[in-house]
């Protein structure tokens, strides 16, 4: 009896238990070296599958060299094209044509396989996939009623994340490393249950990289060389709760149900906003609301009435074209974190769909902050109306957002009116934030401060003061700022006619183009005046290499995004600018900053980073 088996029972395992089980024993096992081929490219890429393949092509070897069976290599190895179309069936095909040539028994578990050669005229053996019962995995024993986290390193002690929410503790749960053999036992056990038992599936599948759900277990596998060991983090939500647990809630409540909104659920890691967000997403689907979830990798423990969906091909733009056809009237969008995942928030949001995002966030101001510069300014509130902030597992802040055209606090000046957006404290109806555009930057100013720190909008203004008038005065600037619309200069005596202009008229100008009132005086005249200083000289600062491109004058920032720092070119205040995302400021080349900027470089004045 000759036999060719092909990938899919080699992978199972399924040839050599047929040869124990008598059904081959005594043919010739003719294997293909397209097979090989597929399970060797397969472990290389660190794939289970590959090197349970392998595995098996070993037990052959062993009841070869028992005498139980002939083994055999046959055919050629696939060519690139042929792999390349491995999808389209070709090595199928190479396989199927090779137990015709030989007159062997086919031998599967893939059922189009089975239908295919039978079709062909060949003998087919097919062999259901081995399917058997799962219980529990062997990681489940590291965990009890209050462990979140379990993390495993080959020789590295178990820890675990383990307490009340907000109280965690990472700590050790064992006494003794891991070794690699127990890792690889983990790891293995893990996959095939995936594989295996309903309630689980391979989120994501990549070398070195493995995302399993099981049951309720959240299971990440790293391997070499995307890790230097084999590392196994499992987590477990170990609290379940409803909307009504929490503080405020049937304004909340009334809040969501009134219409769709736009909502970020913020907080620190570990602070219970995920828990939230699913009691969130039980309330509005219990109240019949249609709610799908945005996940990568899927994480939030819903209900199977809510489907959860992840990237439409590697990308969430193509989910949310997904989704608006499907016709959600909530989604959940857990994590938001990159610029393209706040965009696709918005979109969404403006489509008409109700938008919950969970966002890490410090503060409560950050998580909107967070959409500044990547949401034109006048159209955040209509993608986030609701700010909610999670900390150790309650709702500490909820903030409602909403515009309106006013003259911002601290302003005076009528001609000073434009769009502010209005952050207010949604349980007081106290104001909280504004945040508007002043001299074409973005300001976030609070209303609550209980000390008499220079404000957000003090120190633009300060700044842009400054600025003007160091363009006319040879000798120092100093600038005060006097309530929101007043600013006192302090000059040398002999620039006093020159800031001033005949008959005031150059100081006018400049009142002008920032509207506010500007009182120039002597540096004498300033009670923080020191005779012996020489001038301001600036703050002390970083000193930075900036790098000029086609289109920018880039400064690299150590700092955090969405911090206001001072540029100073020796000393000298230059402007006054927000660290983006990407931890830099840039500055568009042929404007007036930019000017001043470069001219600074050229010569060779040192450029300093000063947080304000």
């Amino acid at each position: 009896m000759n036999v060719v088996p092909d990938t899919s029972v080699v992978v199972d395992g399924r040839v050599s238990t047929a040869i124990a089980d008598g059904k081959f024993e005594g043919a010739t096992v003719s294997v293909p070296e397209a097979v090989v081929a597929e399970l060797e490219a397969q472990a290389n890429d660190g794939i289970d599958a590959g090197w349970d393949g392998l595995s098996e092509l070993g037990r052959l070897a062993e009841l070869a060299e028992e005498g139980t069976i002939a083994l055999e290599y046959v055919g050629e190895r696939p060519t690139a094209i042929e792999r390349g179309s491995a999808a389209e069936g070709e090595i199928d095909a190479v396989i199927r044509d090779l137990a015709e040539e030989l007159e062997a028994t086919f031998v599967t578990s893939d059922v189009v396989q089975a239908e295919v050669a039978k079709a062909k005229g060949l003998d087919v053996e097919y062999v259901s996939p081995d399917v058997r019962e799962v219980g529990r995995l062997a990681i489940e024993e590291y965990f009890d009623s209050e462990t979140m986290s379990v993390h495993l390193k080959t020789d590295a002690v178990p820890m675990a994340k383990r307490g009340a929410l907000g109280e965690m503790q990472y700590v050790e749960i064992a006494d003794d490393p891991l070794p690699e053999s127990t890792m690889e036992e983990y790891a293995r056990e893990v996959v095939d249950g995936a594989r295996e038992i309903s309630g689980g599936f391979i989120e994501l599948s990549e070398p070195g990289m493995k995302i399993v759900q099981f049951r309720d277990y959240r299971i990440a596998i790293a391997r070499p060389p995307f890790s230097d060991g084999i590392e196994i983090t499992a987590v477990k939500p170990i609290a379940r709760t409803d909307i009504d647990d929490y503080e405020h809630a049937e304004e909340l409540k009334g809040r969501l149900l009134e219409r769709q909104r736009g909502v970020l659920i913020s907080g620190a890691p570990g602070a219970g906003k995920s828990t939230f967000a699913q009691s969130v997403a039980r309330y509005l689907n219990d109240n019949d609301y249609a709610v799908k979830t945005m996940e990568k990798p899927r994480d939030l423990q819903v209900g199977p009435e809510i489907t959860q969906y992840t990237e439409l091909g590697g990308r969430m733009e193509k989910t949310a074209d997904a989704l608006l056809m499907v016709r959600p009237d909530y989604t959940i969008y857990d994590e938001v974190r990159k610029t393209s995942d706040f965009r696709v928030f918005a979109d969404m949001r403006l489509a008409g769909v109700g938008m919950i995002g969970v966002v890490h966030a410090t503060r409560p101001i950050d998580a909107l902050q967070r959409l500044v510069g990547r949401v034109e300014l006048g159209m955040i509130p209509q993608v986030v109306d609701t700010v909610v902030f999670v900390e150790a597992g309650e709702v500490e802040t909820v903030y409602d957002v909403r515009t309106e055209v006013k003259v911002p606090a601290g302003l005076t000046e009528e001609d000073l009116a434009r769009p502010v957006i209005l952050v207010t404290d949604f349980r007081t109806g106290e104001p909280a934030y504004e945040i508007y555009t002043f001299n074409r930057q973005v300001v976030t100013v609070p209303l609550t401060e209980e000390d008499d720190r220079e404000s957000g909008v003090d120190r633009i203004a300060r700044g842009e003061v400054e600025r003007e008038i160091r363009s006319i005065a040879r000798g120092p600037v100093d600038v005060e700022i006097v309530g929101g619309n007043k600013a006192i200069v302090y000059v040398d005596e002999s620039d006093i006619s020159t800031v001033i202009g005949k008959g005031g008229g150059r100081i006018t100008d400049v009142e002008n183009r920032l509207g506010i009132d500007i009182d120039v005086r002597t540096h004498e005249e300033n009670p923080g005046h020191d005779s012996g200083s020489g001038g301001t000289g600036g703050s002390a600062g970083r000193i930075v290499t900036p790098e000029i491109t086609s289109r920018h004058v880039v400064v690299p920032v150590e700092g955090e995004p969405g911090e206001t720092v001072e540029i100073q070119a020796a000393g000298e205040y230059l402007f006054t600018a927000t660290v983006s995302r990407g931890g830099e400021i840039q500055v568009s080349r042929g404007s007036a900053i930019a000017d001043e900027l470069e001219r600074a470089i050229d010569r060779k004045k040192p450029i300093t980073v000063v947080p304000s």
